[in-house]
């Protein structure tokens, strides 16, 4: 198998928030990626995704990573693949998403 990304993939586990916009209102998630680059990003959530959805990501960088305090990475993409996956002895979904555009929030009050 030839690998075709370009972009690098840094394995970190950080916590995310997926909200899946639907003509009601956002479903909102929350889980813990397994890898990110600037072009995509690896995450592991309870409930299922279809590949296809968009989504509405948000990223927490701790201030141990950033050095100061907590940074947001707000981004949006769409799921590109969904795959089953056991972890600690529960089943869950492990989702690729590519990031199709993203925003850095600095600061305290950058939550959404």
């Amino acid at each position: 198998m030839t690998e075709r990304r370009v972009a690098r993939r840094y394995d970190l586990s950080l916590p995310v928030i997926i909200r899946v916009p639907t003509e009601r209102v956002a479903e909102t998630q929350k889980g813990k990626t397994r890898d990110v680059s600037t072009r995509g990003v690896y995450f592991v959530l309870d409930q299922d995704l279809e590949a296809g959805s968009e989504l509405d990501i948000t990223l927490t960088l701790p201030a141990e990573i950033t050095h100061g305090s907590d940074v947001f990475v707000r981004a949006l993409g769409k799921v590109v693949r969904v795959e089953k996956r056991m972890e600690d002895g529960s089943a869950r979904m492990g989702v690729a998403a590519v990031i199709e555009r993203y925003d850095i929030i600095r600061g305290e009050n950058g939550r959404a």
